[in-house]
């Protein structure tokens, strides 16, 4: 099991990232604004244009450091990939049954079952913790859809039907999202996902939420030897890693969505954190991005017990612990792919 590090957030628009012996600077200009011992580290998150020097680059790509880009606003730009001279014959296994749609369906199914799972527990965690504050009755139709459509997933044997069977129980879970929003309501009402670019506060925040957590889960397959890019539900587009967006939607519902409610239901995030564009586009402004990164670093070293591994581990590893029962899987080593329940 990989030991859970640290990850480096660079908030500032102009920083500058460069490689000193065995460290990373932080640069403003001639300024050194930091400087962090790159062993440990296990990311690297960039939200600035300015980059970093190709020593570093390479550096982390030799060390296994996940380094990655993005804009100020969170949107994904890249993520520095190193040669990777190993693992041939999983990768090969791997494109073998992203080409064949039974062995594909198989596994994608998997997936969607973790996620319409955990979404239900999600709705149930919501109506056991806050009874009297919340539409019980709404709330457990939700939750009755769910459970009803799980027998159905394991039966499944087309991607086309997934899908609907995916898109069906989506369209339930975040129809009862609204009601798990317990606090400033009048302010983060959810009326529906919208994106490329989020139109309102709450689904800036599950954006922002869903590119950390895509970040998170292509670092763990490349990891472990498997091509991010090469997905089973999610099919083959340039740019896209679809295999971490198959990951990322068992984690979905728990990674992201609850730490959302959270932040949201404790007063962490409020209104002032946002501001809005001329285009009608809602993002964090600075002061959030770092509320919402610092909380999102003390969730993932929160220990948990892995369902299926029985093991103790920080939050953070879970989608490295789940990319090796993937590759595990493809080497014929477990029948099955097994998501990741939660209890």
């Amino acid at each position: 099991m990989r030991k859970f590090l640290n990850t480096l957030f660079v908030l500032s628009e102009d920083s500058y990232l460069a490689l000193d012996g065995e460290t990373v600077e932080v640069l403003s200009g001639e300024e050194r604004r930091g400087q962090f011992p790159l062993h440990t580290l296990e990311n690297i998150l960039c939200f600035s244009y300015k980059g970093a020097s190709p020593a570093l680059m390479g550096k982390c790509a030799r060390e296994g450091i996940n380094l990655c880009f993005l804009t100020p606003r969170g949107r994904f730009l890249a993520r520095v990939c190193g040669e990777n001279p190993g693992n041939v014959l999983l990768r090969r296994t791997q494109y073998r049954a992203a080409d064949d749609e039974a062995r594909s369906c198989r596994i994608a199914r998997s997936f969607i079952f973790g996620k319409v799972y955990n979404g239900r527990w999600s709705i149930e965690r919501t109506r056991r913790d806050h009874p009297l504050r919340v539409d019980d009755a709404a709330l457990g139709r939700a939750s009755s859809q769910l459970a009803g459509s799980l027998p159905s997933l394991l039966e499944v044997t087309a991607l086309d039907e997934l899908r609907g069977i995916e898109g069906q129980t989506a369209a339930v879970y975040f129809g009862a999202f609204d009601g798990m929003i317990l606090n400033q309501h009048d302010c983060f009402a959810f009326t529906g996902r919208s994106r490329r670019p989020p139109l309102d506060p709450i689904n800036a925040l599950l954006s922002f939420a869903y590119t950390l957590l895509s970040n998170s889960c292509a670092g763990a397959l490349e990891s472990v030897g498997m091509d991010a890019y090469v997905g089973f539900l999610h099919r083959d587009r340039p740019g896209r890693t679809s295999l971490a967006l198959d990951l990322m939607e068992e984690l979905r519902s728990l990674f992201a969505d609850r730490f959302v409610l959270t932040l949201i239901n404790n007063r962490e995030i409020r209104p002032e954190h946002f501001s809005k564009q001329p285009g009608g586009a809602v993002w964090l402004n600075d002061e959030g991005r770092k509320i919402f990164l610092s909380a999102w670093q003390k969730r993932l070293a929160e220990p948990i017990t892995h369902p299926y591994l029985k093991e103790k581990m920080a939050r953070g590893l879970v989608p490295y612990a789940q990319a090796l029962l993937l590759a595990r899987h493809l080497r014929g080593d477990l029948e099955d792919y097994p998501p990741f329940l939660w209890k």
